[in-house]
Protein backbone atom coordinates (compact mmCIF):
# COMPACT_ATOMS: atom_id res chain seq x y z
CA UNK A 1 0.00 0.00 0.00
CA UNK A 2 1.67 2.92 -1.02
CA UNK A 3 2.03 6.00 1.65
CA UNK A 4 -0.45 9.19 1.65
CA UNK A 5 2.49 11.08 0.80
CA UNK A 6 3.70 9.30 -2.31
CA UNK A 7 0.04 9.77 -3.67
CA UNK A 8 -0.09 13.53 -3.01
CA UNK A 9 3.32 14.27 -4.35
CA UNK A 10 2.60 11.67 -7.99
CA UNK A 11 -0.96 13.89 -7.77
CA UNK A 12 0.82 17.23 -7.61
CA UNK A 13 2.94 16.39 -10.11
CA UNK A 14 -0.03 15.18 -12.79
CA UNK A 15 -1.57 18.32 -11.88
CA UNK A 16 1.30 20.75 -13.41
CA UNK A 17 1.38 18.79 -16.15
CA UNK A 18 4.04 16.06 -16.00
CA UNK A 19 3.96 13.18 -17.70
CA UNK A 20 2.36 10.14 -16.05
CA UNK A 21 6.33 8.34 -16.33
CA UNK A 22 7.82 11.36 -14.00
CA UNK A 23 4.43 10.24 -11.06
CA UNK A 24 5.45 6.87 -11.39
CA UNK A 25 8.62 7.85 -10.59
CA UNK A 26 7.52 9.03 -7.05
CA UNK A 27 5.76 5.18 -6.47
CA UNK A 28 9.21 3.52 -7.59
CA UNK A 29 11.36 5.69 -5.24
CA UNK A 30 9.10 4.67 -2.51
CA UNK A 31 9.90 0.81 -3.71
CA UNK A 32 13.54 1.35 -3.70
CA UNK A 33 13.18 2.97 -0.11
CA UNK A 34 11.59 0.24 1.48
CA UNK A 35 14.08 -2.35 0.03
CA UNK A 36 17.26 -0.16 1.11
CA UNK A 37 15.32 -0.27 4.87
CA UNK A 38 14.93 -3.79 4.72
CA UNK A 39 10.88 -4.06 4.59
CA UNK A 40 10.99 -6.22 1.51
CA UNK A 41 13.81 -7.14 -0.89
CA UNK A 42 13.64 -7.54 -4.84
CA UNK A 43 15.91 -10.14 -7.32
CA UNK A 44 16.44 -7.53 -9.43
CA UNK A 45 16.36 -3.77 -10.09
CA UNK A 46 13.86 -4.10 -12.64
CA UNK A 47 11.90 -5.95 -10.39
CA UNK A 48 11.90 -3.23 -7.82
CA UNK A 49 10.93 -1.19 -10.85
CA UNK A 50 8.00 -3.10 -12.22
CA UNK A 51 6.56 -3.09 -8.35
CA UNK A 52 6.61 0.71 -8.44
CA UNK A 53 5.15 0.70 -11.72
CA UNK A 54 2.32 -1.37 -10.52
CA UNK A 55 1.50 0.51 -7.53
CA UNK A 56 1.56 3.69 -9.24
CA UNK A 57 -1.04 2.45 -12.37
CA UNK A 58 -3.35 1.04 -9.16
CA UNK A 59 -3.29 4.03 -7.50
CA UNK A 60 -4.92 5.97 -10.34
CA UNK A 61 -1.43 6.92 -12.86
CA UNK A 62 -2.78 7.15 -16.17
CA UNK A 63 0.72 5.23 -16.96
CA UNK A 64 -0.23 2.96 -20.48
CA UNK A 65 0.91 -0.72 -20.22
CA UNK A 66 3.64 -1.62 -22.68
CA UNK A 67 3.31 -1.85 -26.33
CA UNK A 68 3.14 -5.37 -28.42
CA UNK A 69 6.47 -6.40 -28.70
CA UNK A 70 8.18 -4.28 -25.25
CA UNK A 71 7.25 -7.19 -22.88
CA UNK A 72 5.62 -10.33 -22.31
CA UNK A 73 2.04 -11.00 -22.66
CA UNK A 74 1.77 -11.95 -19.22
CA UNK A 75 3.17 -8.40 -18.20
CA UNK A 76 1.15 -6.24 -20.36
CA UNK A 77 -2.38 -8.34 -19.57
CA UNK A 78 -0.85 -7.72 -15.98
CA UNK A 79 -0.29 -4.02 -16.52
CA UNK A 80 -3.34 -3.35 -18.19
CA UNK A 81 -5.51 -5.03 -15.72
CA UNK A 82 -3.51 -2.47 -12.98
CA UNK A 83 -4.08 0.68 -15.28
CA UNK A 84 -8.13 -0.25 -15.65
CA UNK A 85 -8.60 -0.90 -11.69
CA UNK A 86 -6.71 2.20 -10.97
CA UNK A 87 -8.88 4.03 -13.48
CA UNK A 88 -12.30 2.97 -11.89
CA UNK A 89 -13.17 0.62 -15.54
CA UNK A 90 -12.53 -2.08 -13.10
CA UNK A 91 -13.38 -3.52 -9.67
CA UNK A 92 -10.79 -4.22 -8.00
CA UNK A 93 -10.36 -8.17 -6.37
CA UNK A 94 -10.81 -8.87 -2.42
CA UNK A 95 -6.54 -9.90 -1.67
CA UNK A 96 -6.11 -13.45 -0.59
CA UNK A 97 -4.74 -13.46 2.89
CA UNK A 98 -2.50 -16.58 1.43
CA UNK A 99 -1.63 -15.37 -1.93
CA UNK A 100 -0.66 -11.68 -0.35
CA UNK A 101 1.68 -13.50 2.54
CA UNK A 102 3.19 -15.90 0.02
CA UNK A 103 4.39 -13.00 -2.11
CA UNK A 104 5.63 -10.87 0.78
CA UNK A 105 7.63 -14.02 2.43
CA UNK A 106 9.27 -14.68 -1.59
CA UNK A 107 10.05 -10.96 -1.40
CA UNK A 108 11.25 -10.76 2.08
CA UNK A 109 14.02 -14.06 1.03
CA UNK A 110 15.23 -12.29 -2.08
CA UNK A 111 18.31 -9.83 -1.57
CA UNK A 112 18.45 -6.21 -1.01
CA UNK A 113 21.36 -5.36 -3.62
CA UNK A 114 18.73 -4.96 -6.19
CA UNK A 115 18.00 -1.23 -4.34
CA UNK A 116 22.14 -0.35 -4.61
CA UNK A 117 23.71 2.55 -6.75
CA UNK A 118 25.69 0.10 -8.57
CA UNK A 119 22.32 -1.93 -9.29
CA UNK A 120 20.09 0.91 -9.99
CA UNK A 121 23.01 2.43 -12.57
CA UNK A 122 23.44 -0.95 -13.99
CA UNK A 123 19.79 -0.75 -14.48
CA UNK A 124 19.74 2.98 -16.16
CA UNK A 125 22.54 2.31 -18.57
CA UNK A 126 20.71 -1.17 -20.12
CA UNK A 127 18.16 0.77 -20.55
CA UNK A 128 19.27 3.80 -21.91
CA UNK A 129 21.21 1.59 -24.29
CA UNK A 130 18.11 -0.31 -25.39
CA UNK A 131 16.42 2.94 -26.00
CA UNK A 132 19.55 3.75 -28.53
CA UNK A 133 19.32 0.67 -30.70
CA UNK A 134 15.56 1.06 -31.07
CA UNK A 135 15.97 4.90 -32.32
CA UNK A 136 18.91 4.04 -34.52
CA UNK A 137 16.25 1.31 -36.72
CA UNK A 138 13.25 3.96 -36.25
CA UNK A 139 15.52 6.43 -38.19
CA UNK A 140 16.96 4.14 -40.52
CA UNK A 141 20.31 5.77 -40.44
CA UNK A 142 23.00 3.53 -41.15
CA UNK A 143 25.24 3.06 -38.11
CA UNK A 144 28.25 4.31 -40.22
CA UNK A 145 26.41 7.49 -40.72
CA UNK A 146 25.51 8.33 -37.43
CA UNK A 147 29.46 7.44 -36.04
CA UNK A 148 30.74 10.11 -38.76
CA UNK A 149 28.03 12.47 -38.47
CA UNK A 150 26.49 12.35 -34.68
CA UNK A 151 24.60 15.47 -35.42
CA UNK A 152 22.71 13.47 -37.48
Amino acid sequence: MPRKTTEDRAREELEVGKRPSTAAGEFVKEEIEHIRRGKHGARSARQAIAIGLSKARRAGVPLPAPAKGQASPRTRRSAQRDLEVGQGRRAARAPSRRRSAAAQGALKREPRAAASHAALSRQARAAARRRRATAGAKTRTPLKARRRNPAR
